[in-house]
């Protein structure tokens, strides 16, 4: 009975993987104008339910077998299709039938071992075929017949053996052929018989095991303009062999990269003597040598690229020919396990070069005539080769050249000497970054570079500056100074007065904890200047000795401001006072928690502001009101918010209406207190009973204010109620005009109550109590007469009640009793 209930459900659940998956998946295609990406879906079939209007369609990367042409019919507007990277190995003849507009389409990374006969029949309008990694191991037929628009060919990481791609000629607007990663042994005159109009422009031959080149084997490719030949075995023999053979192409680009060309022989390139050629890559060959003359057959040569090598000696005459060389690379050129040496007037042919290019060669040996005759240079890149100290005369070479840039940056820099780029004289950007400068700076050190504009001296040991360090240089703009140790050996109010074009100061990570007021004084043009992780919160606080240094002051134009991470946990109303033109402003990683309310009073164009990891338990509306209306970026998340009506009620609002971007609104803004938000996220705060806030505090105002007269009014009555009675009735007495009343036969218990200090009870029991005697008065003594059991105040009230008149005894005991006091 259990086994007869298990396999009905066992086949509806199977059939719900077969049908409903696929289903499931196309409901996962990401669908915009004119693109459906429905690519890494595990899908099987071709989705069925996307726009007909489509013209890219992605279906890479999924688990289709087969492409039938009818369910891809629906979609006869496409333009682009992509099935790669899944298990084709047969394809339908009708596909460009049914999909008459198709120009690309890209058949990479399945299982076609061999290209159908007709299979691209109806394919005339298609511009871009790839079957790059198919397994291909040759092309039989000549399925490629009917592409008469195709442009770009790649077969590349297949099996073929061999170039041909048919015994006829055709693909008559080929120009791009890709033939890298197959087994391609031998090039054949034969082999490219097929190309038809001479069409071919790229030819990319990469990664292939060829060991010959036939006479001729070029000769239908007589447009060729490119060819790359890299990762292959080809060492100075076949390569010459492989130049010879260019003669009659229109060659202009020739890539050798990583090709076993160990030495360049001046015989090696002879070949290209009648050709064109203007960019010859050569790198990566591990070439120990360069022989005179080498090059004298590259006239034209533009762009010589030999990077990665390991020569050891570079001749006087290894570059002759070379006249219209613009851009050489020699990065890493020089052997990197002994000493290299470089030949005076090395670089007397490149006159009309550019740029140079001699990055990480830390074995060799630069002289005063290295560079001579490099009159046209513009830029020179010598990072991270060796110089403990650039002397006057290092660059004197140089001294009558353009020379634009120059990068000095990692080369083991300890020192400058005096007037040491003196002769640079068009030089606007100076790199000497990341050194170990431990220096002085007097200001000499950069005379002569009179168009300086940009000077890098970040990442250093330690810079000392005084007031002449830059008087120099007036035309400098940028001055980078980041992590350097400054100190000053002069008023720093006056390290900077020179720079009136300063445009950019970068000063971070410096740990600087004290400047003056004016230190950027005169700096009107300065648009950037960071500040980020120094010590300057002490001068912003309230208890600093002459209140808060505003050393922000004078920067009216001031564009970028960065803050980060300086300790401050206050910040004066005046801090950025002028500061209108702001835009970008950080002051993030902090210890702010409180902001004054006419902070950022002048920063109506600010449009980022960086507020992340401080202690910001609150978002008034009065402070940022003003700035938030306009920001394009807000950054507030990791703060310690107090989601409560008073303190973020407004800002959850607008974070939930704004348009601003702000990283991190759905990970970043969590609540910290009350305990029943805590780690809510900002946005999802309640605000609704915030709403009310108006009415209630209305009420609670009124009803506090009724509850605490009825109080007080009660503590009046009990304690001092018979003052107010007193006084009542004596006004009363004094508006109505009232007289004494006359008691008439009233009968009083006692004919006068006694008043008297407890120092005078002595003298009343002396001279008034003895009038008693003979029953003519009757006096009431409180020491005698007060009965025990009730309140002494209340007997007192009760005796002046029941007798006919009051004595006072006053002495000056009695003026400075309690009673007579209250």
């Amino acid at each position: 009975m259990k086994s007869t209930f298990i396999f009905p459900v066992y086949v509806l659940c199977t059939a719900y993987v077969i049908i409903m998956v696929p289903i499931i998946a196309e409901n996962h295609c990401k669908v915009t104008t004119e693109k459906a990406d429905c690519s890494h879906l595990e899908l099987y079939t071709i989705p069925s339910d996307l726009p007909t209007t489509i013209k890219i369609l992605d279906l890479s990367h999924n688990r289709l077998k087969t492409l039938p042409a009818a369910n891809l019919s629906r979609y006869d507007k496409l333009h682009h299709l992509d099935v790669g990277y899944n298990t084709l190995h047969i394809l339908d003849t009708a596909l460009c039938q049914k999909l008459p507009l198709l120009k690309i389409l890209n058949l990479q990374h399945n299982e076609f071992s061999k290209i159908p006969e007709k299979g691209f029949l109806y394919c005339t309008d298609l511009a871009e075929l790839r079957l790059n990694s198919n397994g291909i191991k040759g092309i039989t037929g000549n399925p490629f017949e009917s592409l008469q628009n195709l442009n770009i060919l790649d077969v590349s990481h297949n099996k073929m053996t061999t170039t041909a791609l048919g015994d006829k000629e055709q693909l008559p607007n080929l120009s791009e052929l890709l033939y890298s990663h197959n087994m391609i042994g031998e090039l054949r005159k034969e082999d490219f018989m097929f190309p038809f109009n001479n069409s071919v422009q790229k030819l990319d031959l990469s990664s292939n095991p060829v060991k010959e080149f036939q006479e001729g084997c070029f000769q239908k490719l007589p447009n060729l303009r490119t060819l790359i030949m890299a990762n292959m075995t080809l060492g100075p023999k076949l390569t010459e062999k492989l130049c010879s053979q260019l003669p009659g192409t229109q060659i202009t680009v020739l890539i050798l990269l990583n090709s076993q060309l160990t030495k360049i022989y001046n015989t090696t390139l002879k070949g290209l003597e009648s050709t064109n050629v203007l960019s010859l890559d050569i790198s990566k060959n591990f070439m120990s040598q360069i022989d005179n003359n080498s090059f004298i057959y590259l006239p034209n040569l533009r762009i010589l690229n030999l990077e990665e090598n390991q020569v050891s000696h570079l001749t006087s005459k290894a570059f002759k020919g070379l006249s219209n060389l613009r851009y050489l690379n020699l990065k890493k050129f020089f052997s990197s396990s002994k000493d290299s040496k470089i030949d005076d007037l090395s670089f007397q042919w490149l006159q009309n070069l550019q740029y140079l290019n001699m990055e990480q060669n830390k074995k060799i040996y630069f002289s005063e005539f290295t560079f001579s005759g490099l009159t046209n240079l513009t830029n020179l890149d010598l990072g991270g080769c060796s110089f403990q100290t650039i002397r006057n005369e290092t660059f004197s070479s140089l001294s009558n050249s353009s020379l634009i840039s120059l990068n000095l940056s990692k080369i083991d820099l300890t020192k400058i000497e005096s007037r040491a780029f003196y002769g640079l004289k068009h030089l606007e950007v100076l790199d000497l970054g990341i050194n170990q400068i431990d220096q002085y700076l007097t200001g000499q050190e950069f005379e002569g570079l009179h168009k300086i504009k940009q000077i890098y001296l970040s990442y250093n040991k330690h810079l000392s500056l005084t007031r002449s360090s830059f008087c120099s240089i007036p035309s400098l703009e940028k001055l980078n100074l980041r992590k350097t140790a400054i100190t000053f050996k002069s008023p720093s109010n006056s390290l900077f007065q020179c720079l009136h074009n300063l445009t950019h100061l970068d000063l971070g990570n410096n740990n600087i904890a004290n400047i003056d007021e004016d230190i950027f004084s005169g700096l009107h043009n300065l648009r950037i200047l960071s500040l980020q992780h120094n010590n300057l919160a002490r001068l912003w606080k309230k208890a600093n000795p002459g209140g808060p240094v505003l050393f922000l002051k004078g920067l009216q134009n001031l564009e970028i401001l960065d803050l980060l991470s300086n300790g401050l946990d206050e910040i004066p109303a005046e801090a950025f006072r002028g500061l209108s033109d702001l835009k970008i402003l950080n002051l993030g990683e902090n210890n702010i928690y409180v902001f004054p309310q006419s902070l950022f009073a002048d920063q109506e164009s600010l449009l980022d502001l960086d507020l992340h990891k401080n202690l910001i338990t609150s978002v008034e509306e009065n402070t940022f009101k003003n700035v938030l209306g306009s920001l394009r970026n807000l950054s507030m998340g990791n703060n310690p918010f107090d989601c409560t009506c008073e303190s973020i009620a407004w800002f959850a609002d607008w974070l939930n209406k704004t348009n601003t971007s702000v990283p991190g609104r759905d990970s970043q803004y969590i609540c910290n207190t009350p305990s029943n938000y805590h780690g809510v996220l900002v946005k999802n705060f309640d605000n609704s009973p915030c709403k009310d806030h108006a009415p209630f505090m209305a009420l609670f105002i009124f009803s506090f204010t009724v509850t605490s007269s009825l109080v007080v009014f009660v503590l009046l009555l009990n304690f001092q109620g018979w003052r107010i009675k007193f006084h009542w009735t004596v006004l009363e007495n004094k508006i109505l005009g009232l007289t004494e009343i006359d008691l008439g036969d009233r009968n009083f218990e006692y004919d006068a109550y006694i008043i008297h200090a407890k120092k005078d009870e002595s003298w009343v029991y002396r001279y008034l109590l003895p009038l008693e005697n003979g029953r003519q008065y009757k006096f009431c003594f409180e020491e005698r007469d007060f009965e025990a059991g009730e309140s002494n105040l209340q007997l007192i009230v009760n005796s002046i009640r029941n007798s006919r008149k009051v004595i006072f005894v006053i002495t000056r005991y009695f003026l400075n009793d309690q009673w007579c006091r209250r």
